[in-house]
């Protein structure tokens, strides 16, 4: 027996398809509610504006893209060939390759969202920025039995050439983007390798 989504859930999940698929500042509020079928009192005793809806879109696009990318992770690492150390990273840019390849990429809600939203203060760039530094985490995570000289910058680096593959695959439909992103990873592990 499936459960019930709350009137709140069912709000942030149509919000987040809407505003991933048209962007944020264009879809309003009355087409949300339209899609959702919730009314705009329903909507206003939980949200008290369009913006805390952003947020919490984003929010649960973040919880779902680390989910996704962590399980295609788990699927690649099996599959990579040398130096199983470097297996989990080299697999995050296969996941990456997965995603661009699906009916479901649109590029980074985070990338698009922080140029909607561009000063640095405003809530929902702030929600973008914390998910940017999320992956950079993991990122380090993945790069962790690697020995490196310094893993914190290898672990940007290759978190800028995640980002220029997730831009380049989505403004120029290059889904091949993650593919030489991952060559371009493996010359940056080699040049720091102890």
């Amino acid at each position: 027996m499936a459960v019930k989504k709350s009137k709140r859930d069912e709000l942030v999940e149509v919000a987040q398809k809407l505003f991933y698929q048209h962007g944020f500042r264009i879809t309003g509020i009355d087409t949300i509610l339209e899609h959702s079928g919730v009314a705009k009192r329903t909507l206003y005793n939980h949200f008290k504006s369009k913006d805390e809806l952003v947020v919490a879109a984003l929010n649960k696009r973040d919880l779902e893209f680390m989910a996704m990318i962590k399980k295609y992770v788990a699927k690649f690492e099996k599959q990579q060939e040398g130096d199983p150390k470097y297996a989990r990273i080299l697999a995050y840019f296969d996941a990456l390759s997965e995603w661009f390849n699906s009916d479901k990429f649109n590029g980074c809600m985070f990338i698009n969202a922080s140029a909607e939203y561009p000063r640095k203060t405003d809530p929902i760039h702030v929600v973008c920025e914390n998910h940017k530094r999320l992956v950079l985490q993991y990122i380090s995570e993945l790069i962790s039995e690697i020995k490196l000289r310094e893993p914190d910058e290898v672990a940007l680096q290759l978190s800028l050439l995640s980002d220029g593959a997730i831009v380049c695959a989505h403004t120029t439909n290059m889904l091949n983007a993650a593919e030489i992103a991952k060559t371009t990873a493996m010359l940056v592990l080699n040049a720091y390798r102890t």
